[in-house]
């Protein structure tokens, strides 16, 4: 078995969120991968396994559990794949659903890629489930941002959204790891997505991951697919629209990732974002 090393979301290998590819997984069983994955120790790896009609079939594990849809692991595995066989489209399948991919060369010699999540949700968040979240995070309710209300958002995983009212509120994550596991394990959330607003379309992120055994993760592009979703779910930004997500900064790692929302509500979100090998 082959593992490549990829950071997605940045250009710099210091930046951006690392992921492992594994861009021939056949015949590997669950238990081969879960090892595999947590012998990484990256917050996520993808396994990749190839099918007589062209289709990728993926499958995206955590050093703990496997997750049904990572952004990332994806934008890694698309350009690991064009390094490998050249730029242009991919078909995933993957388990929260079909994903396609579009792979770039940028004038700069960068590949980028841009995949389109599954069609997003957005529920409400049970008041129970929201003050027992803000405790784990050791929040209070009168540091969130009344102009984005706390929801739960889907775009191939269940992220749960909640936005401070200051730059500062977000930049101080001291949770209560187990507590915050515990919820998010009961609930099927795979990251808590929270941001902070810094212009209509410019927004700053982190996404706390305890069920996966990592403290927070650099970058994350399905949380970001499924906030996409949540503002245009709420009208919260006027469509079509492009948004800018800042995401790592406060853990050293710094991240770009780029969203596209459509205005049709049927339709899945763009997440856009270089790669480099490590």
């Amino acid at each position: 078995m082959e593992i490549l090393r990829y950071v997605a979301f940045a250009t710099d290998p210091a930046g951006g969120n690392p992921a492992g590819v594994v861009l021939d997984a056949t015949g590997l069983d669950d238990a081969t991968m879960l090892a595999t994955a947590a012998e990484v120790g990256y917050s996520e790896t993808a396994f990749v396994v190839s099918s007589d009609d062209g289709v990728l079939g993926v499958r995206y594990f955590s050093p703990l559990a496997e997750v049904p849809f990572c952004g990332h692991a994806t934008i890694a595995l698309a350009v690991a794949h064009a390094d490998r066989h050249g730029a242009g489209p991919l078909h995933l399948r993957t388990n929260a659903g079909p994903v396609p991919v579009t792979t770039s060369v940028a004038d700069e010699g960068t590949t980028v890629a841009t995949l389109v999540s599954v069609a997003p949700r957005t529920t409400p968040l049970a008041e129970a489930d929201q003050a027992e979240l803000l405790s784990a995070l050791r929040w209070s309710a009168d540091e969130l941002d009344p102009a984005l209300p706390p929801r739960v958002a889907y775009a191939g995983a269940w992220h749960p959204v909640l936005a401070a009212a200051d730059r500062s509120r977000l930049a101080d994550l001291d949770y209560d790891m187990p507590a915050l596991s515990d919820l998010m394990r009961r609930r099927d959330w795979t990251t808590v997505d929270l941001v902070w607003r810094e212009s209509p379309t410019v927004f700053h992120a982190r996404n706390p991951f305890p069920p996966g055994g990592v403290v927070e993760d650099p970058a994350t592009g399905a949380a970001a697919a499924a906030f996409g979703g949540y503002l245009r779910d709420l009208e919260l930004v006027g469509v079509p629209t492009t948004l800018t997500i800042h995401q790592g900064d406060d853990m050293g790692r710094p991240s770009v990732i780029t969203v596209s929302v459509p205005g049709d509500r049927d339709s899945g979100i763009g997440i856009t974002g270089a790669a480099v090998r490590i």
